[in-house]
């Protein structure tokens, strides 16, 4: 690549002074042991620190949101100690590092979640063709359908987001993103398939856009907006969200009202690269113009991709997911043009260091 590229150039994201463009992707690695960040984990995260911004594996805000098999919480003190380590471990390389807040919402198996958790969703709609792996029975099962969640549970959820939050930064967090794609809790009130609520978190736009404002309002108000960022996907069909006509209305809405709460980035998610429809063109370009804030480009992208999105001013920041798991010096890389890793699929969910942190960096 060029050695003038804009991924190599400096950013102001908040109060932070990001030293490139080039954002390490939320990724699940599966490897918090009783949902407990571990040294294992900071160890990961630290090998990665050359990157502008990390932003962490999704984190359960409550014991409900677990979803999947040894994936990080941040609602007990044993887990904020635990992410605390990481936040030390990345600040002491250099690095800087968000906590991404993700409540699976219907994309859970009960097996996995602690004592006493339940399956709750905006609505008791199941999953139909998505199964999940149970460590319990080394197998994957089937996802059971949810219980509809009352008002009374709603407003519990959203305290937990803003509790996670408080936690993330009392833990050494540079700021939280709210994670609103992929299928899980928040795109779940923002689809109407999901969402068959007739109270005021369901049935139009505004209301079915209501939670994931909300939740973003009282995250603001609680740890401040530069601290927050939030990611989006307009069109992932990921986790059944099949497409339905009024996303782009629904998007564009949702985008302005988030830059009125004064949200310091705007992460979208584009699937295509993984056999998902592709996005309009014009989904990011109005995204980005209604947020009005810095807005975070995700999807497949490599260097020369990554390159050409920022000089066309599509993007401020470029998030990558795979690359950066098999390449822990992946800014070094795409500076002089090495050849990358490639990724062992096999080992992305698997407990232990294999997979995980013996990818090789570059000697020198």
């Amino acid at each position: 690549m060029a050695p003038d590229s804009p991924l190599f150039e400096s950013f102001i994201l908040g109060s932070l002074t990001l030293p490139n463009r080039v954002v390490m992707a939320p990724m699940t690695r599966s490897r918090a042991i009783g949902g407990v960040p571990n040294d294992l984990m900071a160890k990961y995260y630290a090998q990665r620190s050359g990157a502008g911004l990390i932003i962490t594996e999704g984190t359960s805000p409550s014991p409900n949101g677990i979803g999947y098999p040894r994936i990080p919480g941040i609602f007990t003190d044993a887990q904020e100690v635990g992410w605390r380590g990481v936040t030390q471990a990345v600040h002491e390389a250099g690095g800087r590092i968000f906590l991404q807040i993700m409540h699976t919402g219907r994309v859970t198996h009960p097996a996995n979640l602690p004592e006493g958790a339940q399956v709750l969703a905006p609505s008791a709609v199941p999953l139909t063709e998505t199964g999940m792996w149970v460590d319990a029975s080394a197998s994957e099962e089937p996802i059971p359908t949810p219980r509809a969640m009352t008002g009374a549970e709603v407003e519990e959820a959203v305290q937990e987001y803003v509790d996670a939050a408080r936690r993330g930064i009392a833990a050494g967090f540079d700021g939280v993103e709210i994670h609103g794609a992929n299928g899980y809790l928040i795109q779940q009130f923002l689809h109407p398939h999901t969402n068959e609520r007739s109270d005021q978190w369901g049935g139009s736009i505004e209301a079915r856009s209501r939670f994931a404002l909300e939740v973003a309002r009282r995250v603001v108000e609680a740890i401040g907006g530069e601290r927050v960022g939030i990611r989006l996907s307009p069109y992932g069909v990921f986790n059944e969200m099949p497409r339905y006509d009024e996303i782009h209305e629904t998007y564009l809405s949702l985008a302005r009202s988030l830059g009125e709460i004064g949200l310091v980035y705007l992460h979208m998610v584009d699937h295509s690269s993984m056999g998902a429809p592709p996005l309009p063109e014009s989904t990011g370009t109005d995204l980005k113009g209604a947020f009005g804030g810095a807005f975070i480009l995700s999807g497949g992208y490599d260097g020369e991709r990554a390159d050409e999105a920022l000089r066309a001013g599509l993007g401020d920041l470029v998030a990558f997911g795979r690359p950066f798991l098999a390449n822990p010096d992946l800014v070094k890389r795409l500076r002089q043009g090495a050849e990358l890793n490639e990724p062992r699929s096999d080992l992305f969910y698997t407990p232990g260091a294999e997979g995980y942190t013996d990818y090789p960096a570059l000697a020198g």
